[in-house]
């Protein structure tokens, strides 16, 4: 009977990796999509920006068209009561030349000299108002080009904010496209890299049947670094815990510094419960156990930075199916090589 077990434990499950292969290009789909978001964002609030400046500057202009209507009409009314005011005065001006030629036939009319000088004096008077209007006619005139070279360097100002959008929505568009064929790079680097980390792994640590590579992660059995229901590293778990160390820290030194990179270790129990002082739940223990592990390769001098412990659980399993042989396998240490 244990040997039937064996040989249905070593017998490939390619299904897994199928599913983790998938999962790998849904991560990255989701990621090229959060980048597309971000930019998309990005490029709504430039836009809304630009949106407001642009309604900001139609405001002036309508502000501006209307003070020129308004002065427009003040100049015209300005421009009649002109009209009016010479009109006036070349009646009263030629009332005063009839006067000055009636005053010329009739000698010693008195009365008539008086009121020559009152036409006099209405005249003077006609003629510093019309003075007065003129002066105010050039001031309106003066404002009303202040105005429209006001309103020309508005639009001017619209027609360069309108250039300037298209240009930035060009730049955004064409940044865009190189972050994608960048991200499209990057991935795939890490997957060279986690091909080959995986492979060396395979030759340093041998073929070992509680050892096996699932799609994108290398699995161990729990029972490979501890005691049921104990967080605390097995002494001969150190051995091939310094081998892994040893491949981490060469491929440190091979991928290149622009690759943020990281090695998640996982941790899984099985679905019987545990309870306890030191573990109230299989969260505690699964997190427990990836800590442990990634505390021991702090120790052996791989990167902080290039470490995440998880915790997961029994709520992962790799096989549902409750036997023995599956709960073993559940039982579990992943290692996954991923962008941080």
């Amino acid at each position: 009977m244990a040997l039937g077990r064996r040989g249905r434990d070593r017998t490939i499950n390619y299904w897994p990796g199928f599913v983790d292969a998938l999962s790998t290009l849904l991560l990255v789909f989701v990621f090229l999509l959060s980048v597309f978001m971000i930019t998309q964002y990005f490029l709504t609030q430039e836009m809304m920006g630009k949106d407001t400046v642009l309604q900001r500057l139609e405001s002036q202009i309508r502000q501006l068209t209307e003070l020129l209507s308004l002065e427009r009409a003040s100049g015209q009314a300005a421009d009649g009561e002109m009209a009016s005011l010479r009109a006036s005065l070349d009646a009263m001006q030629a009332e005063r030349d009839d006067l000055r030629g009636r005053l010329a036939a009739i000698p010693g009319a008195a009365a008539e000299n008086g009121r020559e000088q009152a036409l006099n004096r209405e005249v003077e008077a006609q003629k510093d108002a019309t003075a007065s209007a003129l002066a105010r006619i050039e001031l309106l005139n003066q404002q009303i080009a202040a105005l429209r070279r006001q309103m020309a360097a508005l639009e001017e100002a619209l027609n360069v904010s309108e250039k300037r959008d298209v240009e930035s929505q060009a730049r955004i568009a064409d940044l865009g496209r190189r972050l994608n064929v960048a991200l499209a790079q990057r991935v795939q680097e890490l997957t060279r890299y986690r091909s080959e980390f995986f492979g060396r792994l395979r030759t340093i640590l041998g073929n070992r049947p509680d050892i096996r590579i699932v799609g994108d992660r290398f699995v161990f059995q729990s029972e490979f670094f501890f005691d049921p229901g104990s967080a605390a590293l097995r002494p001969e778990a150190r051995t091939e815990l310094d081998k892994l160390a040893g491949a981490i820290l060469e491929l440190e030194k091979e991928i290149p510094k622009d690759i943020d990179w990281a090695l998640r270790i996982d941790g899984h129990t099985d679905i019987r419960p545990i309870a306890n002082a030191q573990f109230p739940s299989n969260w505690e223990l699964s997190s427990a156990r990836a800590i442990a592990v990634v505390q021991y390769l702090i120790s052996r001098g791989v990167s902080p930075q290039h470490l995440i412990a998880a915790g997961f659980g029994e709520f992962q399993p790799i096989d549902t199916s409750g036997t023995p042989e599956a709960l073993a396998r559940n039982r579990r240490i992943e290692l996954k090589l991923t962008e941080r």
